[in-house]
């Protein structure tokens, strides 16, 4: 296993299971953008650097930080013109921690969503 990832260990009766903070971000990446409203994910510019160099992580747009078992996550948005804000928002915080907690099993202490942007539609001319 790669020694730059975090790691979360759930010991059962037959062995372990050894879940990666990228397969945690991922899940929170696919209802973030389920959620209706959101246009898409915005990633940072230090995500942009490590992507052109080649290295695989995390899906853009998504910061997982993993403290025993519990995790916080933060979700980087834009939302669709005429959406409201607090709506959309609250409904990716929603599907975020219920996502993470019932597919992952650690609890989702905090989900910060954080609007970067509204998406203006592109009209057909």
């Amino acid at each position: 296993m790669p020694e730059n990832r975090e790691y979360v260990t759930c010991a059962g009766e037959r062995g372990s299971i050894n879940i990666s903070e990228d397969v945690i971000a991922l899940i929170a990446a696919g209802e973030t953008l389920a959620v209706e409203g959101v246009a898409s994910l915005v990633s940072s510019p230090g995500k942009e650097i490590i992507d052109i160099i080649g290295r695989k992580g995390a899906p853009r747009g998504v910061k997982i930080n993993i403290d025993g078992k519990s995790v916080a996550i933060d979700v980087f948005i834009m939302i669709e013109l005429g959406r409201s804000v607090n709506d959309t928002g609250g409904a990716v915080q929603r599907a975020v921690k219920e996502a993470v907690e019932s597919s992952v099993g650690l609890e989702a202490t905090v989900v910060n969503v954080h609007v970067c942007g509204i998406s203006l539609k592109k009209h057909k001319q």
